[in-house]
């Protein structure tokens, strides 16, 4: 899933760039393993900074928070979900603009083991879960206009119908990587989500 490091304007990387994102992503690498073995909560900065060599105050510039190691590409991947669903030709269906705008956000992971264990830990931590479900509420009023637009819905959340297939579509996505976790990583979880489309929209 990796591709050629690219600059935030699609030029290629200097080495400044690249050996920033090297430090990132061992940062990153070693918070996973350290909270799939230890936990979320019972695992301190100050032993993911160590482990990975660098100190407290550096890894605190890539990453703001201890949140920020699980979901620190959350306004990348919101971004590149509207960005998606707004490019869906104006002929493609609401239900099939959204599953593109999902398969678009789940290629952004950089390898299938870091999804399922970022899925898992979002999961089975109750903090983490939390705070994602706060930040899908705020992404759902983000998809809401072009969802709107497409169903050809009144503007403005006065139409409950595009509010209504947003929050399915994500329950969807979400029963799906839930799923897809308690299947230890087996199969696809956009194959997943599309079972769960099925199911209630049958």
């Amino acid at each position: 899933m990796k591709q050629e490091a690219k600059s935030g304007t699609g030029t290629p990387a200097t080495l400044w760039d690249r050996t920033r994102q090297l430090a990132s992503q061992e940062i990153l690498e070693t918070a996973l393993r350290l909270f799939t073995e230890q936990g979320y909560d019972e695992t301190p900065i100050a032993q993911i900074a160590r482990e990975a060599g660098v100190s407290q105050r550096t890894l605190f510039r890539y990453f703001g928070t201890k949140e920020d190691l699980l979901g620190s590409d959350q306004h990348r991947f919101a971004q590149v979900l509207t960005d998606t669903v707004g490019a869906q030709p104006a002929d493609v269906g609401v239900w099939d603009a959204l599953r593109a705008g999902f398969t678009a956000v789940l290629a952004l992971h950089d390898s299938r083991e870091q999804a399922l264990q970022r899925f898992r830990l979002l999961h089975t931590t109750a903090s983490l879960r939390a705070g994602y479900l706060e930040k899908q509420l705020r992404l759902q009023e983000n998809l809401l206009p072009l969802v709107e637009a497409r169903m050809g819905a009144a503007v403005g959340g006065a139409d409950p119908r595009a509010r209504a297939v947003i929050a399915t579509a994500c329950a969807c996505l979400d029963a799906a990587s839930m799923t897809w976790v308690a299947r230890d990583g087996e199969g696809d979880i956009i194959d997943l989500y599309d079972e769960c489309v099925a199911a209630v929209r049958g």
